[in-house]
């Protein structure tokens, strides 16, 4: 039993001692600049209600508008999409769309860069076969098929060049 409630408080958004020494404006803040949703607060709640802690909304909105216009921002959205990651609904109806254009580039980059280490990692495989092939119809067949990857390879390198070169214009 024990473990189970160890495990639970584990998934907790705070601490029982960041809940009971919580500047909510802060935490608004770094929950918005870190592009969690505004539902966020609702985690907060849960895990304070333990020790007697009822974040301050009004705080927390507050410092959440301020953080959330850093984080909404096309440079952030960039990035976000070129790590992979995915947009959590996060953003200002009037930051949205413009976040999610740049968000939605980035993730095509991603992608396609994903694609590249795919093929890379079938090429390598390709050749540890062709390494190790005795028998010289196989390894004709091998060759054959490390020149077809290496012609997707570099139509899928080319892709990574374009999308990279792509930025959606900004509002003005």
């Amino acid at each position: 039993m024990l473990a189970i409630v160890s495990g639970m408080a584990g998934c907790a958004s705070m601490s029982e001692k960041d809940c009971l020494t919580a500047n909510w404006q802060d935490q608004g803040y770094r929950d918005g600049r870190d592009g969690l949703p505004l539902s966020r607060i609702e985690d907060h709640r849960e895990a304070c209600w333990k020790v007697g802690v009822v974040p301050d909304a009004r705080q927390y909105q507050a410092g959440r508008a301020v953080g959330i216009r850093e984080y909404c921002t096309p440079d952030r959205a960039l990035y976000e999409g070129r790590q992979g990651r995915p947009y959590r609904n996060a953003c200002p109806a009037n930051l949205e769309r413009q976040f999610l254009q740049y968000h939605q580039a980035g993730r095509r980059i991603y992608d396609a860069e994903q694609h590249v280490d795919s093929l890379n990692s079938q090429s390598r495989q390709l050749q540890n076969q062709l390494d190790k092939e005795k028998n010289a119809s196989r390894r004709k067949q091998l060759r054959r098929e490390l020149r077809d990857l290496d012609y997707r390879l570099q139509r899928a390198r080319d892709d990574v060049r374009r999308q990279s070169s792509f930025v959606p214009a900004r509002a003005m």
